[in-house]
């Protein structure tokens, strides 16, 4: 079991809930909220990051990436802990588990009353499963062509943001493009500070990922326009919803982010970046709850009503 949890790899959870967490207090800001929709939302999101995480233990471990020159933990094929038929059965039973998920968030969003809602969702469930297992698995991983950024921008920043809400509200409110693009870019950031760390031996290994493509200096640059751009598009999100000035207590998450930004500027060994991907994906959650913190002040007078 604790091998198991260990290749879950419970630190990127957090992280993978922020857009769901923004979506479904934006919706509650506007006096909609249903708990089924929360949890499942929660568990599909919650499986998909597992899933992803057992797909790249799995598919970096037979094709020899994990290695001794990869910096950060040890995975668990790479240590010898669990075997390649194992893991790839966790993928199947965590596959069908999150489809599971996905088909009880389908029901309790939409009922019998939306059934082309509910197709489209259901293929969109199907294609994040498919896409989380194909980020490393197989001949044609697109994480090995430099795709992962595209992945994650799209599946935990605007379909985890936008499709929860619209679960709720059945149509799209494009103020809320403004923080899914956010969660999107901060939780690129990790990926790319992940890619930062392992440009050496992603190189050696053949995984072309766009640091590997561009460069070192290149993604430094392009990391700071990821968390940079966030924090102007949150702000710019609050000063367009009118946002009193108490309800900006989401910039309190802008210090970690400040300060994550200025170790990566004067950081020179991109091995030493390690810790760096787990501050950022804790100040990106943090910022989400803060973020959902200001949208409560909308309907402290209906608050009562859901608890």
């Amino acid at each position: 079991m604790k091998h198991w949890i260990e290749a879950a790899r419970l630190r990127t959870l957090p992280l993978s809930v922020s857009g769901i967490i923004v979506g479904s207090f934006y919706a509650m800001s506007q006096a909609m909220f249903n708990w089924n929709i929360v949890i499942f939302a929660l568990l599909t999101t919650l499986g998909l990051q597992i899933l992803s995480n057992f797909a790249n233990d799995y598919g970096d471990g037979i094709k020899g990436t994990d290695n001794d020159d990869r910096v950060g933990p040890k995975r668990a094929i790479q240590k010898g802990v669990i075997t390649p038929f194992a893991m790839k059965n966790a993928m199947i039973l965590t596959s069908i588990v999150t489809l599971g998920f996905a088909i009880s968030l389908i029901y309790f969003a939409f009922k019998e009353s939306y059934l082309l809602y509910s197709l489209i969702f259901l293929f969109l469930g199907i294609l994040a499963i498919a896409s989380a297992i194909r980020y490393t698995v197989g001949n044609s991983a697109y994480g090995y062509r430099g795709y992962g950024d595209v992945f994650v921008f799209i599946f935990f920043g605007l379909v985890s943001t936008f499709g929860v809400y619209f679960m709720f509200s059945k149509e799209i409110d494009w103020l809320l493009l403004l923080p899914a693009t956010a969660i999107g870019f901060l939780s690129v950031g990790v990926l790319n500070l992940n890619n930062m760390r392992d440009e050496a031996s992603d190189r050696k290994a053949g995984k072309n990922t766009i640091v590997v493509q561009k460069g070192g200096a290149w993604a430094k640059k392009y990391h700071y326009f990821l968390v940079l751009s966030a924090m102007v598009l949150v702000v710019a999100f609050a000063f367009l919803n009118d946002f009193h000035f108490d309800q900006y207590i989401f910039v309190a998450a802008y210090f970690p982010l400040a300060g994550h930004l200025i170790r990566v500027r004067k950081n020179r060994n991109p091995k030493l970046l390690d810790p760096e991907l787990k501050k950022l994906a804790l100040s990106t959650f943090f910022l989400s709850i803060l973020l959902a913190l200001s949208l409560i002040y909308f309907i402290s007078d209906l608050l009562v009503n859901y608890i």
